[in-house]
């Protein structure tokens, strides 16, 4: 039996619902950090995505939705919404672990190997000349390094606890 939930959280007439550690400025940095990194990290694979198109093997629509995840999730990190924080951090764990496989040719061929001749050269999604081997590969890098700190950066802000709030009297929350 599932119990049921009130939708609005009710408060004694004369209080407010503060949370003071959203009031902390380290907690609005992390916020910050946190909400940019997810926002770099999808401009980032966004690129690689529409610069390598031909050479992603039948992934790049799932690349696309990974860009929109993290937008949206951004949007609510934005929010205060906590609970997109281990999210954000899972889904950069996922993402770190494809960029050092696609990095360390674990999968067969680097983007930088693609660079040598007998390689065909890359396509963007609109069919022109896309990036160059070389710069797929620094993208690559780049992307490992934003989920590394994606990581860091979204279980630093779970630790800070924004969900604690109290009801404290309209008065006292004023000054």
């Amino acid at each position: 039996m599932v119990r049921r939930v009130s939708p609005v959280r009710e408060v004694r007439p004369g209080y407010v619902v503060t949370h003071p550690n959203r009031e902390r400025g380290r907690s609005r940095a992390t916020r910050v950090a946190v909400a940019a990194l997810l926002v770099i990290s999808a401009l980032l694979m966004a690129t690689l995505t529409v610069g390598g198109w031909s050479k992603l093997d039948g992934l790049p629509a799932v690349n696309l939705a990974w860009c929109c995840a993290y937008v949206v999730i951004a949007r609510y990190v934005l929010r205060w919404a906590r609970g997109m924080l281990p999210i954000a951090a899972a889904l950069g764990a996922l993402m770190l672990a494809f960029t050092v496989i696609s990095v360390s040719s674990l999968d067969g061929t680097t983007w930088a190997q693609r660079g040598r001749p007998g390689y065909a050269p890359t396509h963007t999604l609109f069919g022109g000349v896309g990036l160059s081997a070389n710069t797929l590969s620094t993208l690559t890098l780049a992307i490992a390094f934003s989920q590394a700190l994606l990581i860091l950066v979204g279980l630093y802000g779970f630790g800070q606890r924004w969900q604690v709030e109290y009801d404290v009297p309209a008065s006292a929350a004023k000054g």
